[in-house]
């Protein structure tokens, strides 16, 4: 029974997403015999002991801990230094892990645990007196006594300088953004609502504002922490993440179709991008003036960055700022105009009326000497592309060398063709791995044609651009030479999570994708058009040249308004601000306060984008909101936690799911009293504990296989209870 118990135990925890794809090579054998924690043998297979029995959360700890140690050890044969190097690292990795897991009153699972995740690193004498313990987990421990003084010390330094580098993917991808990517402790979810660790559990269709990872999209990230945690081993991490940077910029370069792989700007979000096409357009030496195409349907921050200055607390650096202040380099006179796409009622105007009053705008700007630097949208929060783009490539015509164009196309939901033909007019443009492809937020980049890039060797940057972005994330030039020297290893990560997915999703014929999506579209407005509760926002299919095989003239993001509680029907919509209690309540577990027919449904978490606010004369304030449930690059692809549904059955999963969510829409309505008296938060999984809870999930297949050795307190469990990744 004992070791039934610890076996189940583990098998629970196994299910943990994140742990899945850790060591699919890892052997685990119980053994409640010995007196520690776990060992880690010489063949790199792990041995856990009594002290892993109890809560699943400290088993999770010691499993984690030894997962870490058995990875980094594999395939080296290190000196007495570097094994003490790597026992340091696994546990700072794994005491950050339990940061991420625990709530402020957790008992520790170990003394040390509390020091390893701090973020200041321990004193030379706390790694002398702990690092005999974290050798002891090794079968075979290093010789300690032959570390001289001068080894500890040169120990020390290298542990203060790599602190920050060392940790869990899950933390680290939060790094190198602003506030709005730190993990609250008990929601254990940021401020999009998403995670970096996979939710397989979850309904998930927010790609048109932030996606939590998939496993494929963590084992990305997961692939290269590990290659970057060798590469801190040997004090070369400076290094490693610079060639990175420069082999990310060549991937973008390459999918987009770009021939020139040096002409990428990485940057942490769509409104950095934002700000390095204010700093090049103003290269050129005119005051400038920007036009924001409905920036009510792009990111919050877009105006400020648009002028040039500081747009949240925070840059991706890490420094403070004054938010709302003008970054340092940025000109004063920098003018920002914009063109609304919806009037009073919430409807469109016509397209006529859009460009028109875009030309009017650019001919009063020139006429006043300024260069007018036009933003258009290819999509919008809602999937509307404007101003009309055969209109505004007229208007270049008719002020050549006065008008720039951005391309907004940070929800990337076109084809890499209709990218190429925009660099073709000499047009910019900005897109994200972290909208329609379903990476992390906060990866962005800046796509320069041949007329913007050239603008690097002549000009400088603004100075103040040193708070946003490091040389490595920009083309080789003088005028990146402003910039930082260091190298953002959270975008980095983010980037080649957001890279796994877009290299299974291009890998998927473009006509099987325009049938998947025109499949799913179609079944799931037709649920909306039947559902009372909801109402479609008039159906916007982007007008494009047609080209072989093309899926981006479909309507992927659905975007509808939902009744008031207190209404009899849908022509009183749900004002923004219920509309915003309603899209966090999708997110958590409210069983609790449904009758017991409804818990199941009640305790879906499920994820949709963010409530886009529409003027409505009959919401409450006047103003309603339209929530979005949108079809993203896994949909395609497909979910790797589906692994084993065929094609059909998997997109016929997709379409219940997206049923579901629309049902629990409606039952939270019809609840809606209870609940928001209530007022239940967000949450990773459906019920908060450390041990993960997965609700309504079948046990992975490939986490079944147990082996015992015929003994009753010693239980081997093979790779294949650690998935593949």
């Amino acid at each position: 029974m004992f070791a039934e118990n610890l076996t189940e135990t583990l098998l629970k925890v196994l299910q943990r997403p994140e742990l899945k794809v850790l060591a699919p090579s890892c052997y685990i054998q119980l053994d409640p015999s010995i007196g520690l924690p776990f060992q880690v043998d010489q063949s790199q297979g792990i041995i856990l002991g009594a002290p892993c029995l109890g809560e699943e959360s400290v088993v999770a700890f010691h499993l984690r801990h030894a997962l870490e140690l058995a990875v980094l050890l594999k395939n080296t044969a290190p000196s007495v230094l570097d094994i003490t190097k790597i026992t340091l690292m696994a546990a700072r990795t794994t005491a950050r892990c339990w940061s991420l897991d625990s709530v402020p009153e957790s008992r520790l699972p170990e003394s040390w645990v509390r020091v390893f995740s701090d973020v200041q690193p321990p004193a030379l004498s706390f790694l002398q007196e702990i690092s005999p313990t974290l050798c002891s987990l090794l079968e075979v421990s290093p010789d300690l006594a032959a570390l001289t003084l001068s080894d500890w010390e040169r120990l020390h330094v290298w542990l203060s300088d790599a602190w920050h580098l060392i940790g869990p993917v899950e933390d680290l991808m939060a790094e190198g953004g602003d506030a709005r990517l730190s993990v609250g402790r008990r929601s254990g979810l940021n401020h999009y609502g998403c995670s970096h660790r996979p939710r397989p559990w979850a309904i998930t269709f927010a790609s048109s504002t932030a996606s939590s990872l998939s496993e494929r999209g963590f084992a990305g990230g997961e692939a290269l922490r590990l290659q970057l945690m060798r590469a801190v081993l040997q004090g070369q991490a400076l290094s490693f993440l610079q060639q990175k940077m420069q082999d990310m910029r060549a991937f973008l370069a390459d999918f987009f179709g770009i021939e020139d792989t040096d002409a990428v700007v990485l940057s942490a979000s769509g409104t950095d991008s934002a700000l390095a096409v204010l700093a090049l357009s103003s290269a050129c030496g005119a005051p400038v003036t920007t036009i924001l195409t409905a920036p009510d349907e792009t990111g919050s921050g877009i105006p400020l960055a648009a002028k040039g200055c500081h747009f949240a607390h925070e840059t991706a650096m890490g420094i403070t700022v004054e938010k709302g202040a003008l970054i340092d380099g940025f000109a004063p006179d920098t003018k920002c105009l914009t063109i609304p796409l919806r009037n009073e009622e919430g409807g469109l105007y016509p397209a006529s009326d859009v460009i028109r009053a875009c030309q009017t705008m650019v001919a009063e700007e020139v006429a006043q000497g300024r260069r007018v630097l036009l933003h258009v949208l290819d999509l919008s929060k809602t999937g509307l592309l404007a101003p009309d783009m055969e209109a505004v490539a007229a208007l270049c015509a008719a002020y050549p060398g006065q008008l720039d164009v951005v391309v907004d196309a940070c929800q990337a939901r076109l084809m890499p063709d209709r990218i190429a033909a925009y660099m073709a007019q000499g047009w910019a443009v900005m897109v994200t791995g972290s909208k329609f492809f379903t990476g992390p937020p906060f990866c962005g980049a800046l796509l320069l044609p041949p007329n913007w890039k050239d603008r690097l060797q002549a000009a400088s940057l603004p100075a103040g651009l040193v708070a946003y972005a490091n040389c490595c994330e920009w083309p080789a030039s003088p005028a990146c030479r402003v910039l930082g020297n260091g190298a953002n290893h959270g975008l980095l990560l983010r980037w080649a999570a957001a890279r796994a997915e877009m290299e299974a999703f291009a890998a998927v014929p473009a006509n099987v994708v325009s049938d998947r999506l025109g499949r799913f579209l179609h079944a799931v407005m037709t649920i909306i058009f039947n559902q009372p509760d909801l109402q479609l926002l008039t159906p916007y299919v982007p007008q494009r040249p047609i080209i072989a095989h093309d899926w981006d003239r479909q309507q992927t993001i659905l975007s509808f308004m939902v009744r008031a509680p207190e209404a009899e029907d849908i022509d009183t919509p749900l004002d923004f601000d219920r509309c915003r209690k309603l899209y966090q309540w999708l997110n958590a577990d409210v069983s609790a306060f449904v009758p017991p027919e409804h818990r199941t449904l009640g305790a879906l978490l499920c994820h949709l984008g963010q409530p886009v606010a529409l003027l409505h004369p009959h919401a409450r304030g006047g103003k309603a909101a339209a929530l979005r449930l949108s079809a993203g690059a896994r949909l395609i692809s497909g979910e790797p936690s589906h692994d084993g549904l065929g094609a059909s059955a998997r997109l016929e999963r997709e379409i219940a799911d997206a049923g579901k969510v629309l049902a629990k829409i409606s039952l939270i309505l019809a609840y809606w009293q209870p609940i928001e008296q209530a007022d239940p938060s967000p949450s990773y999984a459906p019920r908060s504990q450390a041990g993960i809870f997965i609700h309504d999930v079948p046990p992975d297949a490939r986490s079944s296989h147990i082996y015992g050795n015929g003994k009753r307190d010693s239980v081997t469990i093979s790779s294949l209870a650690l998935g593949q990744s």
